[in-house]
């Protein structure tokens, strides 16, 4: 299922395109409509020269017959194959076998990420590719725009400017293909996600009209730290790369790209963990969505799900109905009082995966503490010891319903950070779909990382047929890894 929208987002950069048919899954007789394993948010880790993705594909710019700001590929030489869903273990020989010569990774040959060539040789070190460039070399003056257009660094604490980037979002952000949704990130929701601790402002650009001063174009870059195996890597995440419908000719965008690039290589970053629904050399992993209904009258009403074969609506209702209340002695709202704890507990659960973030304080409490309709958090504190032992924890991310009479909104929640070591994962999750339900939610989705595999199909999760590949930019990983070796959840 492709989307519509100034989905032309960075390669190198892209951790989200959409997933696109969800199968009818066992033991349920709802399957999923297209659309349900479309609305991901667009977020983007990233570093060096990127080339021009499109939401679900890579482009050949030579072929295509899109617009510029669609397809035209900032890097001439940087042509891309089809996705494709073959496992890694054949992904050399077969991506290589369907394409054509001149549509084989030209430009991913001559960067520094792992090679489909490499797949199998555990002779190649482990850790960085390449050195860093010497901070004097890296372009001290911005990239320059169309004459019409000029460069904004937005002060997103600013209500206006807050006003202006939530509009230009809402109205021409990533939507389907059939027109039916389009995302819909909150003001608050992007005030959470642009400004976590030691953010560059530098980082959140704009592109404005000089003549009316409108805002037509927007990009955003935050910092984080990921851990590789045991080192720490500083990195950057890039996210809401939009521009207006009617400037997708106007080659705005590879622009964007190449001055978010340059102002990240300012501040001294030179490694990346991105990832994208299709196949780039090489995925260090390759992970799949689930998605829980929660409200499937609705999901129904909206085409958002359909009716399953020989289902009525009473019986999926009934087939989805969860208890009225969490079951787990000790569950309740994180408080600001527990960030030292879930702290102590999230850092020592993610420590058993190979690529996690790391966590301190500061993070854990702008990530997790509890915003109303941004993040939910919950933890459950044994009632004699006062011991916090378990935690969930997931994000909203409403879209737009998109000419319904009855509808406006779908509400989602996304599985975020779970952390279980006395209460059964299975029932720790049951409690968080509980909550949600409970505030209206009307659909959870999880992707398999971590341990979340151990309860999906338990919990009634559909499975998405579309794939999440996972990367590393400029760090080599010798194997690629399970989707339970990952402790990383992106925006």
């Amino acid at each position: 299922m492709k989307m519509r929208g100034d989905s032309t987002t960075l390669s190198l950069l892209l951790p989200w395109t959409p997933r696109r048919r969800s199968e009818e899954f066992r033991n349920s007789l709802i399957s999923l409509h297209p659309i349900t394993l479309s609305l991901f948010p667009l977020s983007l880790f990233f570093v060096f020269q990127p080339i021009f993705l499109k939401t679900c594909e890579m482009v050949d710019s030579n072929t295509s017959s899109g617009s510029p700001e669609e397809t035209q590929n900032p890097n001439p030489d940087g042509n891309a194959p089809s996705e494709s869903d073959l496992v890694l273990d054949n992904l050399a020989q077969k991506v290589q076998e369907s394409l054509s010569l001149e549509k084989r990774h030209k430009f991913w040959e001559t960067q520094p990420v792992g090679q489909f060539k490499e797949i199998g040789n555990t002779s190649l070190p482990e850790g960085p590719i390449e050195a860093p460039t010497p901070l004097s070399e890296v372009k001290q003056e911005p990239y320059n725009l169309p004459n019409l257009y000029e460069w904004v660094t937005c002060e997103i604490n600013s209500e206006e400017v807050c006003n202006e980037i939530y509009n230009l979002l809402a109205n021409n952000y990533v939507e389907d293909d059939e027109n039916m949704f389009r995302f819909n990130y909150s003001k608050e929701f992007l005030r959470w996600a642009l400004q976590p601790p030691g953010y560059f402002k530098s980082w959140h650009i704009g592109v404005r009209v000089k003549s009316s001063k409108k805002m037509v174009a927007f990009i955003s870059g935050i910092p984080a730290r990921i851990r590789v195996r045991d080192e720490v890597v500083n990195m950057a995440e890039i996210n809401f790369l939009c521009v207006h419908k009617k400037l997708r000719t106007k080659r705005l965008a590879p622009v964007m790209i190449k001055e978010v690039t340059r102002r990240v290589h300012l501040e001294n970053i030179w490694q990346a963990t991105y990832t994208a629904g299709v196949v780039l050399p090489t995925p260090i992993a390759t992970c799949q969505y689930w998605h829980r209904s929660l409200n499937p009258k609705k999901l129904i009403d909206v085409g958002f799900s359909r009716l399953g074969a020989r289902m009525t609506m009473s019986r999926t209702i009934k087939l989805y109905k969860l208890p009225e209340s969490t079951v787990t002695q000790g569950f309740r709202k994180m408080k600001i009082l527990d960030v030292p704890a879930v702290t102590r507990l999230i850092r020592n659960y993610l420590s058993q995966f190979v690529v996690a973030p790391d966590f301190d304080e500061h993070d854990v409490e702008h990530w997790l503490l509890p915003k109303e309709n941004v993040v939910d958090s919950y933890l459950v504190e044994s009632p004699e010891t006062h011991e916090v032992t378990d935690f969930c924890s997931f994000y909203t991310l409403p879209s737009s319903i998109l000419g319904n009479q009855n509808y406006s909104t779908l509400k989602a929640a996304y599985s975020f950070y779970n952390v279980s070591t006395k209460t059964p994962l299975l029932q720790l999750m049951n409690d968080a779909l509980i909550v949600a339900k409970q505030r209206d939610y009307d659909v959870f989705n999880a992707l398999d990382v971590m341990h979340n595999e151990t309860f999906l199909k338990e919990l009634k999760f559909g499975p998405g047929d579309g794939k999440l590949h996972y990367y590393l930019y400029n760090y080599r990983i010798r194997h690629a890894l399970n989707p339970s070796e990952l402790g990383l959840v992106l925006l």
